[in-house]
């Protein structure tokens, strides 16, 4: 099976265009670390860190219908609704799954799922 870089969505609105279209399907790509780290150069991010969301999303979403050009003026225009449910989508698929490890308690063999955390963090009891 191949690794999946590229995620199909439908925006539940839909963005409408200058010329009154409606698109509603688009592509969303995994997100780089230069697209988590250039756009906190921008003077707009430095001013209102909110308007990060709006570079990123204009930087992971390749293709909106029958847009040209995904700009942070095609990601400003979207309806509250669409806006959310594309933040959604980016944390879902960049987020990475904590491991878990099946395991069976040698005295009571309950068996249970550990988190495996490879990160210097304390475990929740």
């Amino acid at each position: 099976m191949a690794f999946q870089t590229e995620y199909d969505f439908e925006l539940p609105r839909g963005y409408v265009d200058e010329n009154g279209n409606l698109h509603k399907r688009g592509v969303m790509r995994l997100a780089t670390a230069a697209d988590e780290i250039l756009p906190m150069r921008d003077q707009r991010v430095q001013q209102n860190p909110g308007y990060l969301s709006i570079i990123l999303l204009a930087r992971v979403v390749t293709k909106l219908g029958d847009v040209r050009a995904i700009d942070t003026r095609v990601i400003e225009r979207l309806f509250t609704a669409d806006l959310a449910y594309l933040q959604n989508l980016y944390r879902t698929i960049n987020e990475v799954e904590v491991p878990k490890v099946h395991a069976v308690c040698p005295k009571c063999d309950h068996e249970f799922d550990v988190n495996v955390s490879f990160l210097n963090e304390t475990a929740e009891a």
